[in-house]
């Protein structure tokens, strides 16, 4: 795969996401307990055999900076590396990046030094489990220009995502970048005999829809005129709508496991799903593992009589006299005596107490870091290094769907608690 470079978009300010993404970039969210997302198409694309990796970013860099510098160092023998090209001024355009397309262009120089004949380029906040190197073949094979991986989606997060139609011989005839409502989607809808490929089966009335997993494979030399010739900003709004007129434009058809977590209840429902008895992703692969940093802690302790069951608890934790019913534990976790976490989704800290927190700071360290005692958190996402003191009830119980407060913040009915935040003792949210 000598041939392939490959960049990964860090996306912009993900405000579906808020606000886990308050403090960091989209890619850089923590997943299933000890993961980023970035880890997910970075994994891909070693276990792919592509090894020229640059990961684009601009939005609140750091720690996705420092994840990627601390977890992807290949050895000199290795031919390759993941590089960081963050967003930069220059004299003749001060201005950040305006889109995915505009952030390709902006780096465009850096791409010439590369001796390469494709541009794989990759979103950062999907999850699936994916080998490129079939994608690049395909594209070979059929002589395209453009390949574009495709999904299906049902028609109630069709507007999420660019729609599409082949024809038989899989050249996509037709885009649609999320088209809103059901009108706008009509005439678009899967033919049966496409649907038969991924192995998907129709349930009820609801139409399902081909989708772009925001995944696109150019040839260099089309890439290169694209960003050089036009000054268009976006790929799924411009470039590939137009490309289909102007360029051999290729589908490459995934049927695996695909998850867009870009909305807080699709990450939260991704989670759900990992506790499955049969998940339908699952992190555990020897021949295709995710990767990610490796760390140095300690196992974990249950000191007292806990129950935990239907869950993921990762290394560091500290676990009581407590109750874990179908939720991920994340990494250093600690959770009180008498406390109870269910459906929920602990992030865990990024070290223990006493808390290295600088004084010019804002954080209330007068709790403790971790769920305290007698604590019951259900349906909930509790981030990185939070502190939630005794007595405190998570619930929701009046089914608000979407309310800010103090120290808390509630999307499509799941409460989340945002880093660094405490809980005082007895709060009920």
């Amino acid at each position: 795969m000598a041939g392939v470079l490959t960049l990964i978009l860090g996306g912009g300010a993900g405000t579906r996401l808020y606000p886990l993404t308050r403090d960091r970039a989209k890619p850089a969210v923590p997943l299933a307990g000890k993961y980023r997302l970035i880890d997910v198409a970075v994994s891909n694309c070693i276990n792919s055999n592509l090894r020229r990796i640059y990961v684009l970013t601009q939005y609140l860099s750091a720690s996705l900076n420092r994840h990627v510098s601390q977890s992807y160092a290949f050895d000199q023998f290795s031919h390759g590396s993941v590089d960081i090209l963050a967003a930069e001024q220059r004299a003749e355009d001060s201005s950040w990046f305006q889109g995915t397309a505009d952030a390709v262009r902006k780096h465009w120089l850096t791409m010439e030094n590369h001796d390469c004949d494709l541009v794989l380029i990759l979103p950062g906040d999907a999850l699936y489990r994916m080998d490129y190197s079939a994608m690049v073949r395909e594209h070979r094979q059929t002589g395209a220009e453009i390949s574009v991986a495709v999904n299906t989606v049902p028609q109630r997060v069709a507007h999420h995502f660019g729609l599409l139609r082949l024809n038989e011989q899989g050249v996509i005839t037709e885009f649609r970048e999320k088209p809103k409502t059901h009108e706008a989607q009509a005439g678009i809808e899967a033919p049966p005999a496409v649907l038969e490929k991924f192995g998907v089966r129709q349930h009820g009335d609801e139409p399902i829809f081909l989708a772009s997993m925001g995944a696109y494979l150019f040839n260099r030399e089309v890439l290169h005129d694209w960003m050089m010739n036009t000054g268009h900003i976006d790929f799924g709004k411009q470039i590939i709508p137009e490309s289909i007129t102007n360029n051999k434009v290729h589908g490459y058809i995934f049927d695996g496991y695909w998850e867009d977590i870009g909305t807080i209840d699709a990450f939260y429902k991704a989670h759900m799903d990992f506790l499955e008895k049969d998940p339908p992703f699952r992190f555990a692969d020897h021949k295709r593992p995710i990767y990610t940093r490796p760390r140095f802690l300690p196992n974990t302790r249950v000191p007292g009589a806990a129950h935990v069951s239907e869950s993921v608890v990762t290394d560091g934790c500290i676990i009581g006299s407590a109750t874990v019913r179908k939720s991920v534990i994340g990494l250093r976790s600690q959770i009180g005596d008498g406390s109870t976490v269910e459906e929920s989704i602990i992030m865990g800290a990024d070290f223990y107490d006493p808390a290295p927190v600088p004084p010019w700071q804002e954080v209330d360290t007068s709790v403790p870091l971790g769920i305290g005692k007698n604590c019951m958190v259900r349906r909930a996402i509790l981030d990185k290094n939070v502190r939630v003191g005794d007595g405190v009830r998570i619930l929701n119980e009046k089914g608000v769907e979407s309310a800010d407060g103090d120290f808390y913040n509630i999307r499509q009915g799941i409460v989340i608690i945002p880093k660094n935040a405490a809980v005082p003792p007895g709060t009920v949210i």
